[in-house]
């Protein structure tokens, strides 16, 4: 097991808990039903994004600077990816205009979807 993975994991599920809860009853009278559904698919692509961590964890034949690419695709991705749509979707409450840094967005998109597919790629030369 790839402790770190699993911490990253564990530790980005339940922020995605959280903020979650947080989407469906502390912004529920602040911000747009358009603007909470955004913010909610931040949650859920963060929360995908843990399971898979989770998941990656147990597989043991990665090495460890695999494990290293893993973590930092997947920690920096969430924070870009979803940490701009959580700015987006609460841009109103805020006197920083999250617009101006809108096409963060796609880059942390591109990451995740990167790991994924290096984490694919990596399992299929090890079982070749």
């Amino acid at each position: 097991m790839h402790k770190k993975l699993l911490g990253l994991g564990l530790i980005l599920g339940g922020i995605s808990i959280v903020l979650g809860a947080f989407a469906s009853h502390g912004l529920e009278n602040l911000i747009a039903k358009e603007a909470i559904e955004t913010f909610e698919t931040g949650v859920r692509y963060q929360m995908y994004q843990a399971l898979f961590l989770i998941g990656v964890s147990f597989y043991k034949a990665l090495l460890i600077r695999q494990v290293n690419l893993i973590f930092w695709l997947n920690l920096i991705g969430v924070l870009c990816f979803s940490g701009s749509i959580y700015g987006l979707a609460t841009n109103e409450l805020s006197s920083f205009d999250f617009k101006t840094i809108a096409l963060v967005t796609p880059l942390g998109g591109l990451m995740l979807i990167i790991v994924w597919f290096y984490t694919a790629y990596l399992v299929y030369k090890k079982n070749k």
